[in-house]
């Protein structure tokens, strides 16, 4: 290892960090507009003999809403008695704050930045396909393509919308407002159908903040990409599923008990939204950014939402990462290698495989080439694959 590798490895770092955050400075001020956040739900406020105009501008409705809300058929509707419609005033606030829920979801997002995302995101992951598939992804290709990605899909386009955001703004929104917003039902679906068609293929190349953890976690290792020029470790899938699924839980507790989303203040997506971090915020994206150096995507592997639900689909993916016996050499080079614990239980299919983020960091490494992204199910090892190299 050069004496000069850690020093590279920090400014490498700061510079990265700079990057995000300056960029997307000005990528907000140029974008403008959407605050790509929802102003806190208020009480309906219903008085007697109030009319129904006299409802919406207490409650600052627009009339569209008012219209939905009690099936207006005439202007003169609005002259009405609030009461004269025959709903209980419990139902018309439910009903009202439902459809303002909804109103301000779909007035929060930038209804012109969404299908470009969503269009660039296939087209980028086609062209990754296309590599991985022809085994032309090497260590510096990899790295091209996790800044090129953080780039486009953060800094240029912003924080919204991203994967994670699909579960866990679903969830608070229902167990806040009792409402599903069907854009992002549909989002959540597209994204879901890219984990199925090529393993985790939105969280390994398309997520704002999986990319950048990556690449972050590969400035401290070597040319190659093949180990650490500093200590990395590997967390057991155990351990940090079981973390996980737990913090998933306490989330959907809190959400439906108190109606509060705990990961919004630590969300670190929010980097690409620089002003809108808190002091909270701001240094647990420090932490997680710091820990990236040690670990492999550390806010994927212990907190993601979605993360979980796609580690669920990724074990019916079509494409995943396949082994050949036939011409595998049991070196353990792949296994070695791997940023995380998921290329060992690929290799030897003995436990519960983690997730993988298709990074193709096995393929590369591989002296034989008999990694592969493929389809089809994974075989599993001859007996005594393993045990005729130990005893080579």
């Amino acid at each position: 290892m050069s004496k000069n590798s850690k020093p590279r490895m920090l400014l490498g770092y700061i510079l990265i960090i700079a990057f995000v955050v300056s960029g997307s400075l000005l990528s907000v001020s140029l974008w403008g507009g959407k605050p790509e956040s929802l102003p806190k739900s208020q009480a309906v406020v219903i008085e007697g003999g109030m009319t129904l105009a006299e409802f919406g501008q207490k409650n600052e409705i627009p009339k569209p809403i008012l219209k939905k809300v009690f099936n207006l058929t005439s202007p003169d509707d609005l002259k009405k008695d609030i009461h004269s419609f025959g709903i209980s005033e419990d139902k018309i606030k439910e009903k009202t704050k439902k459809a303002m829920a909804l109103s301000a979801e779909e007035s929060s997002k930038n209804w012109v930045k969404i299908p470009v995302k969503f269009l660039l995101w296939i087209v980028f992951l086609a062209l990754v396909f296309i590599r991985m598939r022809s085994g032309k992804i090497s260590a510096k290709m990899r790295k091209v393509l996790y800044l090129a990605a953080l780039t486009i899909f953060g800094i240029i386009l912003g924080s919204e919308p991203g994967a994670m955001g699909t579960v866990k703004d679903a969830i608070h929104l229902y167990a806040t407002e009792g409402v599903i917003f069907p854009p992002r039902i549909i989002a959540f679906s597209i994204f879901l159908l890219t984990v199925f068609l090529a393993n985790k293929y939105i969280c390994s190349w398309g997520c704002q903040v999986g990319t950048l953890q990556d690449l972050i976690f590969r400035l401290g290792r070597n040319a190659q990409d093949s180990k650490g020029i500093i200590r990395q470790y590997k967390p057991s899938f155990l351990l940090t599923n079981s973390v996980r699924v737990i913090f998933l839980i306490v989330f959907v507790g809190v959400a439906f008990l108190w109606g509060s989303d705990i990961i919004e203040p630590v969300d670190p997506f929010k980097i690409y939204r620089p002003t809108s971090l808190s002091i909270i915020g701001a240094i647990f994206l420090f932490m997680l950014l710091v820990l990236s150096l040690f670990i492999y995507r550390p806010w994927c592997h212990f907190f993601c939402p979605f993360g979980l639900v796609g580690w669920v689909v990724e074990k019916i993916s079509l494409f995943k990462i396949k082994v050949n016996y036939e011409t595998c050499i049991a070196c353990g080079s792949c296994e070695k290698a791997c940023p995380s614990t998921v290329m060992g239980a690929i290799l030897r299919r003995d436990r519960v495989i983690p997730d993988c983020f298709s990074c193709a960091t096995c393929m590369d490494i591989c002296p034989t080439k008999s990694i592969s992204f493929a389809r089809g199910k994974r075989l599993r090892p001859p007996v005594g694959h393993f045990d005729r190299k130990k005893a080579e």
